[in-house]
């Protein structure tokens, strides 16, 4: 099999095999785990006859990217949300991308304005509602989440995380700083506990009859549906899109961003067109219970089957611009705390 991989787990420790340019491979750094990755670039690898090498690390990436410079191996960079994009865009470690087949298959609002990072996938920052305590129709919007009924009822993550970072700076791109930090502290007097764990601890603590809503990204739900020993979880909760009948539901992305080396720039471009397609786009969206970038691709039919996906219209660029502007906002609120 064409697809090859090495993993990292920490900057410190990063080990891979040797990675070289050469006239039939693509090499790809990668923030999401290789074998998420493999059914899509063994197609790519199966039409084109380009093989691709991946080095997975849950952080580190951009630091070893600035340490190798110009003899870095890595083509692209994949990533698992608009944070992590917009870091290697301020390190100056991408390059525009001017190509046609791009710009026509994914929306101006999810790409960069000078082509330095493209959507592969998106999903929404859902509300996730207890089925038993939260009635259906009860809460609709994310402003909601900080209306003192819901005192003790909300869990969420680290407000730290990328994740609600995004989803905070979004809130400050629609309201302005002032209102988004009431928002905020409404939000945190709301809490039934401390912030911990991630997005499926959430689910599970609804579940458990912790708290009666939650924050989470949309797979999520989807991948403990798909999971025997968290179903049952899962099926605890009704998944609400947030402002669907107004401005529309936040969305993250996973993404993707030629680096400023690409020694195998050329196979680089065509894995990005074709990853951009509807084949791919098809394989990725399934793969990882998310949505397409390309609109003209349908959701798979699970997450098809949660409703339709309204997005918020707002450039993900606008809302990267804004991620410093949360992270004081967080602070000042000691949302953690």
């Amino acid at each position: 099999m064409p697809f090859k991989y090495a993993a990292t787990a920490a900057l410190v420790a990063v080990t891979a095999m040797p990675l070289a340019a050469s006239a039939d491979e693509v090499n790809i750094y990668s923030y999401r785990q290789a074998n998420l990755l493999e059914p899509l670039l063994d197609a790519f690898t199966e039409e084109t006859g380009i093989e691709t090498n991946v080095v997975f690390a849950k952080k580190g990436l951009a630091e070893r990217l600035e340490r190798e410079g110009r003899n870095s191996p890595a083509d692209v960079v994949m990533t698992v949300d608009i944070s992590r994009l917009n870091e290697l865009v301020e390190r100056g470690l991408t390059q525009a991308v001017d190509n046609e087949v791009m710009e026509a298959n994914i929306p101006e609002n999810l790409r960069h304005p000078d082509g330095k990072w493209f959507a592969l996938t998106t999903r929404g920052r859902m509300i996730y509602a207890s089925v038993d305590r939260v009635e259906e129709g009860e809460i609709t919007t994310y402003e909601e989440l900080a209306d003192p009924k819901w005192e003790g009822r909300i869990c969420t993550r680290s407000g730290k995380h990328p994740y609600n970072i995004a989803l905070f700076s979004s809130m400050i791109a629609h309201h302005g700083e002032e209102e988004a930090e009431a928002w905020l502290t409404g939000l945190k007097n709301n809490l039934a506990r401390k912030p911990q764990g991630g997005d499926r601890d959430q689910i599970k603590a609804i579940a458990e009859g912790v708290c009666d809503l939650s924050i989470g990204n949309s797979y999520y739900y989807g991948k403990m549906l798909n999971d025997d020993n968290q179903r049952a979880a899962a099926e605890a909760v009704r998944i609400v899109f947030p402002n669907s009948d107004g401005r529309g539901t936040h969305i993250n992305i996973s993404g993707i961003a030629l680096t400023n080396s690409a020694p195998n720039q050329e196979n680089a471009i065509r894995l990005m067109e074709f990853l951009s397609q509807e084949k791919a786009q098809q394989i990725y969206a399934e793969a990882n219970t998310e949505y397409p970038a390309n609109p003209s691709v349908e959701p798979s039919g699970m997450v098809a089957g949660w409703g339709e996906l309204h997005p918020d219209s707002l450039s993900l660029q606008e809302i990267a611009e804004r991620r410093n502007a949360a992270v004081r906002m967080v602070d000042r609120v000691d949302y953690d705390n």
